[in-house]
């Protein structure tokens, strides 16, 4: 066969293109354009590193930020539960003043009616007095014909009421 005899003819010339092309080739992808993706795969990873670095400062400030407000907001809550605490107790101090207050108006109140009614009940008393001596004389001089005076009268009723 013709084409297997010339095999060892053009095999030489064939190998020696392959080198070249192959050598071309490495000198134009390996030398050129390796480089320029190798740089941009550089810059992108720089480009992710600095972007997850910004990130974490970023996170880090929102923390910081967070935390301070937290501080600011658990000091206004104490803050205002110790105004809250201090209007109470305002609050229940006027309230105690104020009813101390209305407590001794009531109590004068009922001291002077106490007064009134032990007025009343002595003046009742005198008038019952009075009635029962009337009524006293009344009843003698209508059942023994006698008539008693008004002195002995009273001096009679006030001995009945006594002894009860």
């Amino acid at each position: 066969m013709p084409q297997i005899a010339q095999l060892p003819e053009i095999w030489s010339s064939q190998l020696f293109w392959l080198l070249i092309i192959f050598g071309l080739v490495y000198v134009v992808v390996g030398k050129t354009m390796l480089p320029k993706v190798m740089d941009t795969v550089g810059l992108r990873d720089q480009q992710i590193a600095a972007d997850l670095a910004a990130a974490q400062a970023a996170r880090d400030a929102a923390d910081q930020q967070e935390a301070a407000w937290r501080a600011r907001e658990n000091a206004n809550r104490a803050a205002a539960q110790e105004l809250v605490a201090e209007a109470k107790a305002k609050a229940a101090a006027a309230t105690a003043s104020k009813l101390s207050a209305a407590q001794g108006t009531i109590d004068a109140r009922l001291a002077e009616a106490e007064q009134r009614i032990a007025a009343a009940r002595a003046e009742a008393g005198a008038e019952i007095q009075s009635v029962a001596a009337e009524a006293a004389q009344d009843i003698v001089s209508r059942l023994a014909g006698i008539s008693v005076d008004k002195a002995a009268a009273t001096a009679a009723v006030k001995k009945a009421l006594a002894n009860g």
